[in-house]
């Protein structure tokens, strides 16, 4: 399996050097050069587990591992359910939260951690991994390279722009990773990141990779749950109608990878909060990246999306080819506490902010679509994580799970940074080993 970057200015990569380099050399990112082709009835096989699912699915892009290998770093990845759980008539909630961080982005870190660690053995650097993150993805990514040896984690993030737990997470660990408080919004950390890896003498000194969504290490996993939420529905099941809450749009273009595989999908809905610039695109078909807004789904909060990059491309730039297979919805804050509200005293179901976006898309998308018509909405995140928002609006409190309360309980370790290149690139050189 190669790999190409949406640039298309550079060669063709292997697996080994589209992960470990994260952004291609002539700033695009990786995908896939050719997609594999599976034998009939594939994508409507009973469920098994989330390791047994992403062994299958993934095996023809790992053709460069050991057989014995990938088994074992696949499985010990994705060693946790994602159960699909019936919310109300005709909608389901694939629960992506029951990970070490109660975050969707656990599966992709956990599999990308593995797998640099394995490709980076032997070097004689440490393997420095940075990450922007305006939430989730910093925990999940500082927690899955915890400890492991041969690597480092620098965690980039706007100060005061996460939510305090999420903070907790990522800031408390210490060892191999550090924190860097940057001041100002997700966008700058994602501008420092591109930077970095754009700087030549970093390049040359350190040995520096992504675990961003950037990282097409990070997209091949998550297609894994698509594949395995669509499994639970059961093999007579119409194809469903899927809502991503979206931000930087690498979730959302790894299920539309995995509907070019194969999987059964009618159609995706990319639920933003105020921050449209895809739905916008999609209504326009004009693309205008503009400065981030905040809100109370925080992690959504990017003006100017990494993957919209890989949207284009996967459909060759063709955007009415995209609005075929994907549709538009915005929802702002007062939407998204409404939703919260109305579908706990409904159901008593807790939606987190993020999921309540994908649960208002899924639903605006159903008006039409046919009453037999199944629908999955992502829940990317466990609600106590955003409990500041959440508990005043279901009226009582929500117990906190042990691995988060202990988090709670630890120091937070930040360095302040501005948000200048000169900052992080004075700050990585003098990175100790």
């Amino acid at each position: 399996m190669r790999f190409v970057s949406t640039a298309g200015k550079c060669p063709p990569a292997d697996l080994a050097t589209a992960l470990l380099q994260g952004l291609a050399p002539d700033g695009g990112l990786y995908l896939p050069e050719c997609l594999p082709a599976y034998p009939g009835g594939f994508f409507r096989r009973p469920a098994t587990t989330m390791a047994d699912a992403g062994l299958a699915l993934l095996g023809p892009f790992l053709d460069e591992v050991p057989a014995d290998v990938a088994r074992r770093l696949v499985a010990d990845a994705l060693d946790f359910d994602v159960p699909l759980v019936e919310l109300e008539d005709g909608v389901h909630v694939l629960e992506l939260f029951h990970g070490p961080t109660l975050a969707f982005k656990d599966v992709a870190a956990r599999f990308l951690a593995r797998f640099l660690a394995w490709l980076a053995r032997g070097s004689e650097r440490p393997l420095t991994v940075l990450v922007a993150t305006s939430g989730d993805t910093g925990s999940a990514v500082a927690q899955a390279f915890l400890g492991v040896a041969g690597t480092r984690v620098a965690v980039l993030y706007p100060r005061g722009k996460v939510s305090p737990l999420q903070e907790k997470q990522f800031t408390t660990l210490g060892g191999n990773v550090e924190a860097l408080a940057v001041d100002g919004v997700f966008d700058d950390c994602q501008r420092l990141v591109k930077a970095a890896f754009a700087d030549r003498e970093l390049q040359e000194r350190l040995f520096l990779t992504s675990a961003n969504s950037i990282n097409v290490g990070r997209l091949l996993p998550q297609m894994v749950y698509y594949v395995h939420a669509v499994a639970q529905l059961g093999a007579g099941a119409p194809p469903p109608l899927i809502s991503v809450p979206s931000g930087n749009f690498g979730n959302l273009t790894a299920g539309l990878l995995a509907r070019r595989l194969g999987m059964p999908a009618a159609r995706f809905v990319a639920a933003t909060n105020v921050n449209d610039v895809v739905p916008e695109y999609l209504e326009s078909g004009v693309y205008a990246p503009r400065p981030s807004r905040a809100t109370i789904s925080n992690a959504m909060d990017v003006g100017a999306p990494s993957n919209f990059a890989r949207l284009l491309a996967l459909y060759g730039g063709d955007a009415a080819a995209l609005r075929r297979d994907l549709r538009g919805s915005r929802h702002d804050d007062d939407a998204t506490r409404r939703a919260i509200r109305e579908v706990y005293a409904r159901t008593g179901y807790v939606l987190d902010p993020h999921t309540a976006v994908g649960y208002l898309g899924l639903k605006e998308a159903q008006v039409g679509a046919g009453a037999d018509r199944p629908g999955i909405v992502l829940a990317t995140a466990h609600p106590v994580k955003f409990r500041e928002h959440v508990e005043p609006l279901i009226g009582r409190a929500i117990e906190v799970p042990e691995r988060l309360a202990r988090c709670l309980e630890r120091e937070s370790r930040a360095r302040p940074l501005a948000a200048e290149l000169s900052e992080l690139k004075a700050f990585l050189l003098d990175w100790g080993p």
